[in-house]
């Protein structure tokens, strides 16, 4: 029994490996021949798929339609939240930054002005 089956797996085998060989390619427009038929199938298979959609009446489209409006409107106030979070913490930074300067700079001037008198008295 199991020379049997090996001999119909092999019959089996054989006969999808002769199903992969390809025909030879015609050089007397048999390219154009086959493009016809395939063009031809896909339309028929695209009207076959345009049968099948089911198009949601108008209560589910206005029910979706709003749904998504307000997702978009609340994503939207959520990201100008946060930018605005952002701006003014940035600016606060900004204005720390220069506040810490001009004392500086105030504080490098006087010490300038004060060693210029000195010097005016020693010197």
């Amino acid at each position: 029994m199991a020379k049997k089956e090996v001999s119909q797996a092999a019959e089996k085998v054989a006969a999808a490996e002769k199903k992969k060989e390809k025909k030879p390619a015609n050089p007397n427009g048999n390219f154009f021949v086959r493009a016809g038929k395939a063009i031809k199938k896909f339309c028929k298979d695209i009207k076959g798929e345009i049968k099948k959609i089911v198009w949601p009446d108008a209560k589910t489209v206005i029910k979706s339609t709003a749904i998504v409006l307000l997702v978009v409107a609340v994503c939207g106030v959520v990201i100008f939240a946060i930018d605005q979070l952002l701006s003014g913490g940035l600016s606060l930074l900004k204005d720390a930054a220069q506040s810490i300067g001009e004392s500086a700079n105030t504080a490098t001037t006087t010490a300038a002005s004060t060693g210029m008198i000195g010097n005016l008295f020693i010197g």
